[in-house]
């Protein structure tokens, strides 16, 4: 037997430490959660991306009673980026949530495994890693690539 070992490099930073461009990038994914339509979870989150043309485009979580029927806010702002800018590649994404009480999370959230799998198929589609910055009032976490976020993934090298 031999043992695979793959490690991610999460940065840990403060709000300050971010460059203009991220904290442009937080602001939008912060004024995305209140556009959630969350009425049964009460947990809004929204994301802001960024395109390599510098376009902003946000999303957030759109909840269903039939719980498989909504959607999370990481995807609809990637779906919404391809559907508009199929040429662009995503150069970053921010996520930031507010909890049931309608406060920004203390520790960062993490994309759902679904839109982990949406986001190295992103990266794979362009060719370019994804920055990921996830936000949380006590600090934030920034990954240098989706992928990391999902190491051992499905792509479509498995389908040839």
């Amino acid at each position: 037997m031999t043992d695979v070992v793959k490690q991610v490099v999460i940065h840990e930073l403060i709000e300050d430490e971010l460059t203009l461009e991220d904290k442009e990038l937080l602001k939008a994914a912060k004024e995305a959660t209140y556009r959630s339509y969350a009425p049964y979870s009460h947990f809004s989150v929204g994301a802001a991306l960024r395109l390599d043309n510098g376009q902003i485009i946000t999303g957030s979580n759109q909840e269903n009673c039939a719980y498989p029927s909504g959607l999370c806010a990481e995807r609809t702002a990637v779906f919404n980026a391809n559907a508009n800018y199929p040429n662009n590649a995503v150069v970053s994404l921010c996520i930031a949530a507010r909890d049931t009480r309608g406060n920004f999370t203390e520790l960062p959230i993490t994309p759902c495994g679904s839109c982990r799998q949406v986001l190295v198929e992103t990266e794979h589609r362009y060719q370019k890693p994804i920055r990921i910055i996830l936000y949380g009032t006590k600090g934030l976490y920034i990954i240098d690539s989706a992928q990391d976020m999902l190491p051992v993934s499905f792509n479509a090298s498995y389908l040839e």
